[in-house]
């Protein structure tokens, strides 16, 4: 059986000032450590959230300003289309317009060369006539 006298008393005092000793040299230490760490640690997670936000932040502005160039760029092609295509439309309206002033130069070139041709043919072929005339005759037409 347990007997109650003065060394439960003493391992009871022992108890508390081994308690009190190692509060002091371990268990406070420990503490203070453990807190300190969790202090960094959770620093570190407050930087890596505030970075997290910083470099979406950044993200979106550079897809925005990325959209932006996109749409910059797409305008400024369309642009540069539609000033080609008037540019295209005014020099084969230029074209179109020398063609057919070449084109009627010519003609009238041609004209004239084919009434020329005829006069000089019709003139031959009347002298062809007199000289087949004569022939088939044998005497000279008048």
């Amino acid at each position: 059986m347990i007997s109650l006298d003065w060394t439960l008393g003493l391992q009871f005092i022992n108890f508390i000032v081994l308690l009190v000793v190692l509060n002091k040299l371990l268990y406070r230490p420990l503490q203070k450590i453990m807190a300190e760490r969790q202090e960094t640690i959770s620093g570190g997670h407050a930087r890596a959230k505030d970075l997290e936000a910083d470099i979406d932040d950044k993200m979106q502005r550079y897809q925005q300003q990325l959209s932006d160039a996109k749409g910059q760029a797409n305008s400024e092609r369309n642009e540069l289309k539609k000033a080609a295509g008037k540019e295209e439309a005014t020099i084969l309206a230029e074209a179109n317009g020398k063609a057919n002033i070449r084109l009627q130069e010519i003609k009238s070139q041609v004209a004239k060369e084919a009434e020329a041709a005829s006069k000089t043919l019709k003139n031959e072929a009347e002298s062809l006539a007199g000289q087949i005339a004569t022939k088939i005759l044998g005497r000279d037409l008048a």
